[in-house]
């Protein structure tokens, strides 16, 4: 295929030709043409040419001939990416779809139309203005999937506040180093969830708050924290949500309005805090920019418009949940229906069943999608499995599977590279990339990639080097279709005798006897005698 590329300026034409591996498979003609303004493509179909082989693949549909020559992928595509804003992003849903339901929060009853959610956004980020926040201040939203999670995820975006995702499972020690790590000025929480009491907790770390005077207090242990909001009680030293929405008047909302001119999709808008299993929690700084596309290409390769309905069992303190339902909601429009606060299994199936859902819930990284018979939840009468990869840091998906992909892709991969996204596989140690199908270390680059971690220079460089390759610390390998498959953890991987060994390979290899049933790789400081596991017992 030869593509040619002409500009029309004028009266004066000019053309310039290059080969590659692009196809499009739809094509009933030699020639077609996309118009973009005032470019035009044509494009010759001719039988199978020898060309340079470039590793870009184009992935708007599923691709269907083997273009990958090497372990690197690009994923081309004739969408280009998007260059608004998080609050601009959300406007453009809301003025074409004002009366549909925007989020459904089952449990509290509470509904709400994309015009209304609209209403409180804003009403909240003037509130959150009117109370000293301004543009580039961090706000730690600490708790279950309730309406205010996603109420501040947005106000903060319209007030330009950076929304720091507070793991709702955090203890007093990990809460203080997270906030003191990011220098956040509020919290907004619930009195208590379950067990986890985070008034009380928040006290314990700024027992300034008893003395606060009207919300407002100044911590030692927290220096830049300023005030908490409960979204559900009122409490010594602290704000209620009636606070916020009654602080801000006209001035504030023509001050956000005002505001939003000079927000750029670069700027910062959300920290992710990591697991931190090598150590503390890291604070992955995510722009307008990274959210905004990794949703909108999520959503596109979904299928996802404004009749779909998506059930979100999953936290929103995830990139998942907040990414991937959130943002997706705000994109394309999609109605949100959160089951529970909380994870809970029967509480899906209700949503399912009365709110005629798909459902996305997750699996080992899998999309699952049940399209539900009529008032019978035990019948699924469609199950369509999307497996997705990604990381925290990169926005977070790089890789998704088609709907259309076969069994094999979708339970042996984990998809395909994702739009405007580049990866490859490298050895190690010699850092040059693999051959194809061979296993290495998974990289990515692209517009996904985080900005840094927050006030964690040494730390962001250990992952992203001077060419904007983020270190997945992954081990991985690639086929030919730009498909990845997922082997290991480097910190898993054991180099002897200069050769690379993975755990995964060993247990794979293991599993081929007939008489092993299970194989579990460990390492061990010394020489182990081989004993033979006892066969499991079976009781009738």
């Amino acid at each position: 295929m030869v593509v040619c590329h002409t500009s029309l300026s004028g009266t004066n034409n000019h053309t310039t030709c290059r080969g590659t591996g692009i196809t499009f498979n739809h094509l009933s003609s030699p020639f077609w043409y996309l118009t973009q303004g005032c470019q035009f493509i044509r494009i010759w179909l001719k039988p199978f040419c020898s060309y340079p082989p470039l590793s870009t693949l184009h992935v708007d549909t599923p691709p269907c001939i083997p273009t990958v020559t090497t372990s690197y992928v690009h994923g081309t595509s004739t969408i280009s990416l998007l260059s608004c804003t998080v609050p601009q992003a959300l406007q453009a849903t809301v003025d074409r779809w004002p009366d549909r339901e925007a989020v459904v929060f089952m449990k509290d009853g509470i509904r709400k139309t994309f015009a209304q959610f609209q209403q409180d956004v804003d009403q909240a980020a003037a509130g959150l203005l009117a109370l000293g926040l301004k543009r580039g201040d961090k706000l730690g939203m600490w708790g279950p999937n309730i309406y205010e999670w996603i109420l501040f995820q947005f106000a903060t975006a319209k007030a330009g506040i950076v929304l720091v995702s507070v793991n709702p499972a955090y203890q007093l020690q990990e809460v203080e180093f997270a906030l003191r790590k990011v220098q956040c000025n509020a919290v907004v929480c619930p009195t208590q969830f379950k067990t986890q009491k985070y008034y009380e907790m928040l006290k314990k770390i700024c027992p300034e708050m008893e003395t606060a005077r009207q919300g407002i207090f100044k911590s030692a242990r927290l220096p830049d924290m300023r005030m908490v909001v409960l979204t559900d009680s009122r409490q010594p030293g602290a704000l209620h949500m009636d606070d916020v929405f009654q602080a801000g008047g006209s001035e504030e909302l023509k001050e956000l309005e005002s505001l939003q001119k000079k927000l750029s999709c670069d700027d910062p808008i959300n920290i992710q805090f990591t697991s931190g299993t090598t150590g503390n929690p890291k604070g992955a700084t995510l722009s307008h920019h990274n959210i905004i596309n990794n949703s909108y290409f999520i959503g596109r390769r979904l299928g996802f418009d404004w009749r779909v309905r998506v059930c979100v069992p999953v936290p929103l303190y995830h990139t998942f949940g907040a990414v991937g339902g959130g943002m997706c909601m705000a994109v394309h429009g999609v109605t949100l229906v959160f089951p529970s606060p909380g994870y809970d299994g029967r509480a899906n199936l209700e949503a399912i069943e009365k709110e005629r859902t798909w459902t996305k819930d997750v699996y080992m990284g899998v999309y699952t999608v049940c399209v539900v018979a009529d008032g019978d939840v035990s019948l699924l009468i469609v199950c369509v499995c999307q497996i997705a990869y990604g990381t925290t840091e990169n926005s977070p998906v790089t890789f998704l599977s088609f709907p259309r992909d076969n069994l094999e892709l979708k339970t042996k991969t984990v998809g395909c590279v994702m739009p405007h996204v580049e990866a490859k596989i490298i050895n190690p140690v010699s850092g040059e990339v693999v051959r194809l199908g061979e296993p290495g270390e998974l990289l990515v680059r692209g517009y996904c990639v985080m900005l840094e971690y927050y006030n964690d220079d040494a730390k962001t460089q250990e992952v992203i080097g001077k060419d904007r390759w983020y270190r997945t610390g992954d081990i991985a390998s690639m086929d030919q279709f730009g498909y990845c498959r997922i082997e290991g953890r480097m910190k898993d991987m054991i180099i002897r005798g200069g050769e690379n060994i993975y755990p995964a390979e060993i247990e794979q290899f293991l599993h081929k006897h007939p008489k092993v049933q299970e194989a579990q790789f460990c390492p061990s400081p010394r020489p182990l005698p081989l004993t033979e596991a006892p066969p499991p017992h079976h009781h009738s």
